[in-house]
């Protein structure tokens, strides 16, 4: 694969990116993709390694290999239709995945990994721009009609890949604009939007309905996740009006900090404050933005949430960004013996961090201090790990000036109502109850329903729910005809 001493010859070759003093100014992207040339050395380094990891390491089971060879011979158009292969959307995950597939490497082992994803980009966007990507309207219709609730990746993916099959093929979506948590919940300089309105306009030209500010079953009183919704359907009438059904929505219940002063102005949900600023970008007007312009910004959570807030707050000028994580500060590099093909625990510098940011690790919020009725600081204290257990040390208190604090702490599952109005059965985490299996999966307890992305599996990457969304779709298309022609 690749030049077979290609890994011996050639360093590893990062995507460059606009300094951050330039991009701090705009929301547009600023990575810096790798030229033809670049490419082809990455595509060099990938090894003939026997067994290629890689694959396994890529939820979506991309033919990392086949493909790298492929940009090193110089066969790009070939290596659009093996990545498309097995994934619908490379153009998203090459600019947003975290690469598990480089953890994975074999090359990872002693030495810097293959530039997996930078090719994976370079390959989606060449595509693109040479024309390749086209529709692929099925052939033969099959008269059946399937109702996919939530348009994020999940989603998508199942109804492009259940369109191609032949089916009538209607996606409901609560917000104002396709995309879901892609288009809601990921800033635009990571990945701009017109991306997304492009493969829409591609998969209507396959045969997809899209439907917007539609809202399936109900949300809960005084819900705080994000819905544009005018007009609201009831689950008795997709079951009464498609042969199938499929819940894709996101694991939109975040997770609170229910400490004394919570109820202050002036603390928000990650998931009020990232979409609000996308909608701006998009063109809408909004009656009141939360923003952090010249704010002493308290970040809670670690995770791609929290440095997306991060990055957010530094494009609106905040005064001082500060980011709390709960868990103790990772080594800066991995035990690779330990850890390798997995996932490694490590640092992870993002490029928001990169543009200003305090992180603080080992950290607790204790309480939030008020005046007016507007949050003003925080108290914390330091945590260290004892006998399994996070405990706190003693004489570290400390309080941090806060005029704006955001909730970055993940999400503990989907809406529960959105399931109840169903009937349908949930496991211990509160997500759809599903089984994976390559016989009845997907399939929920009612009859006709089916369950796939965060909606099943709980929060999780992009790339995993595109691969859900596919096996579903396939679950799906058998469920209705008995057999199935799609991928698994």
């Amino acid at each position: 694969m690749g030049k077979i001493t290609g890994f011996l010859e050639f360093a590893r070759i990062e995507e460059g990116y606009q300094p951050p003093q330039e991009r701090i100014k705009h929301y547009r992207e600023f990575v810096i993709g790798l030229d033809e040339a670049q490419a082809k050395v990455q595509g060099a380094r990938c090894m003939d390694c026997g067994t290629p990891f890689c694959n396994n390491g890529c939820p979506v089971n991309n033919i990392i290999p086949d493909f790298n060879d492929l940009v090193y011979r110089g066969d790009w158009r070939h290596a659009i239709q093996v990545l498309h292969s097995t994934n619908n959307f490379p153009e998203f995950t090459g600019r947003i995945c975290p690469a598990p597939c480089e953890a994975a490497c074999v090359l990872n082992i002693n030495n810097d990994p293959v530039g997996i994803k930078s090719i994976e980009h370079a390959i989606a966007d060449r595509a693109w721009a040479e024309g390749w990507v086209v529709p692929q309207p099925p052939k033969v219709k099959t008269g059946k009609r399937v109702a996919v609730v939530g348009s994020g990746p999940a989603g998508l993916a199942a109804a492009q890949q259940l369109a191609r099959a032949g089916h009538d093929v209607t996606v409901f979506e609560k917000n104002d604009r396709i995309g879901g948590l892609l288009r809601y919940g990921i800033p635009d300089f990571k990945m701009e939007k017109w991306l997304i309105d492009r493969r829409i306009e591609q998969m209507q030209a396959e045969g997809v309905t899209f439907r917007t500010r539609v809202l399936v079953g109900r949300l809960p009183e005084g819900s705080k996740v994000n819905c544009d919704a005018r007009e609201t359907v009831e689950p008795q009438q997709l079951l009464a009006e498609f042969d199938a059904v499929l819940l894709c929505g996101g694991a939109e219940q975040p997770r609170d900090l229910p400490v004394p002063g919570r109820e202050l102005d002036g603390i928000h949900f990650a998931m009020e404050f990232l979409p609000q600023q996308n909608k701006v970008n998009a063109g809408d007007k909004l009656k009141k933005q939360i923003r952090a312009d010249g704010k002493h910004v308290i970040v809670i959570g670690g995770g791609d949430t929290g440095s997306d807030c991060v990055g957010t707050s530094n494009r609106h000028g905040a005064a001082s960004v500060t980011q709390f994580e709960l868990m103790p500060q990772p080594p800066a590099q991995e035990n690779k013996p330990l850890t390798w093909p997995y996932w490694p625990l490590k640092l992870r510098t993002s490029s928001s961090h990169e543009e200003g940011c305090q992180r603080e690790f080992a950290i607790a919020t204790k309480e939030f201090f008020g005046k007016n009725g507007k949050v003003t600081a925080v108290r914390t204290v330091h945590v260290e790990m004892k006998d399994g257990k996070l405990v706190e040390i003693p004489g570290t208190e400390k309080e941090y000036k806060a005029d704006l604090v955001l909730l970055a702490m993940g999400f503990v599952s989907p809406v529960a109502t959105v399931l109840e109005a169903f009937g349908v059965e949930k496991d211990a985490r509160g997500n759809a109850k599903a089984s994976t299996e390559a016989v009845g999966g997907y399939a929920t307890n009612v009859p006709k329903v089916f369950a796939a992305g965060d909606m099943r599996r709980g929060q999780s990457l992009v790339v995993w729910a595109i691969r859900e969304g596919r096996q579903a779709a396939r679950a799906v298309d058998e469920f209705l005809m008995g057999r199935s022609d799609l991928p698994r």
